[in-house]
């Protein structure tokens, strides 16, 4: 077994086809391929079902990705130990963000920090929902990810506090009133989203039995900021995951009772860090002590 061998399996897993594979590795997708007999050969397990152009993991697969990708981290955090060593700071660092609070509130002012103090550390950002940073995280295809707080399946850093809020239609009935509970939502045409706070907001929505039309499912903010606004439907959204003037033709309320949401960084184990992990980390304590987010 050789790491060249789980790398091409992590990266199988991620890309999802042996072509996708091979284009993420700058490899030939024949490389791939052989990398992965040879390693499904010496463990004896079929690793990848084989289905045309979709190759997904087998269940044996999935159960050793966890293993393979924790090796690879610590391959990783080996080899920027031993530059440190050397009085060199480089490496690459994989970091899992869930959307606009992260991506525009957060990553940016960390990333110019981080860059100016760690220039010879690569940060490679993948944007995805709550769900899947979560899952990342936990089969450590990431040492470190944005997620919602609290979440006691990792260790945490809180860094900023928001809530969530009611998006309306400026002409709504409900658009007059200062906060929107979740029975004013009852039957209203809703938008739904597993983006930033999905979890949250269908338990604020369940604990008053409130059930509103989720006719429309959207990923992406834009995509329900121009429904509300024409009018089509409402939505719950995180303050920061929204712009701070509401764009014409809608309006914020904030909801009752009020919904805190905070919002931080969650890693496996602090103590099992790569370098520039540890570092990543610290910066963004340092940061959020210092009150430079929100």
């Amino acid at each position: 077994m050789t790491f060249t061998q789980l790398e091409v399996f992590a990266a199988l897993a991620r890309a999802g086809s042996f072509s996708r594979a091979a284009a993420l590795l700058g490899i030939t997708q024949s490389a791939v391929s052989h990398a992965l007999r040879a390693l499904e050969g010496e463990l004896q397990v079929q690793l990848v079902r084989r289905e045309g152009t979709h190759s997904p993991l087998t269940d044996a697969g999935t159960r050793l990705l966890q293993r393979a990708n924790d090796i690879l981290q610590q391959q990783e955090a080996l080899r920027q130990e031993a530059d440190a060593e050397r009085g060199i700071a480089r490496g690459t660092l994989h970091v899992a963000s869930f959307g606009a609070t992260s991506s525009l509130r957060l990553l940016p002012l960390l990333i110019a920090e981080y860059r100016r103090r760690q220039p010879a550390v690569q940060v490679q950002v993948d944007e995805r929902n709550d769900d899947t940073v979560v899952r990342w995280l936990l089969e450590r295809r990431v040492e470190v990810g944005f997620v919602v707080l609290p979440d006691e399946r990792f260790e945490t850093l809180p860094l900023v506090e928001d809530e969530l809020v009611a998006l309306l239609p400026a002409a709504h009935r409900l658009a007059g009133q200062r906060s929107i509970a979740a029975a004013d939502l009852q039957g209203e045409p809703f938008i739904r989203t597993s983006a930033g706070s999905g979890t949250q907001i269908d338990r604020f929505l369940a604990e008053a039995g409130a059930q509103p039309d989720a006719i429309y499912h959207f990923e992406q903010i834009s995509s329900m900021l121009g429904f509300v606004a024409q009018g089509h439907a409402v939505a719950i959204a995180a303050r920061l995951a929204v712009p701070e003037e509401p764009p014409a033709g809608m309006v914020y309320r904030s909801l009752s009772p009020r919904q805190r949401r905070i919002t931080g960084l969650a890693v496996r184990n602090l103590q099992r860090l790569s370098p520039a992990a540890a570092g990543f980390v610290a910066l963004a304590q340092e940061m959020a002590r210092q009150k430079r987010f929100g």
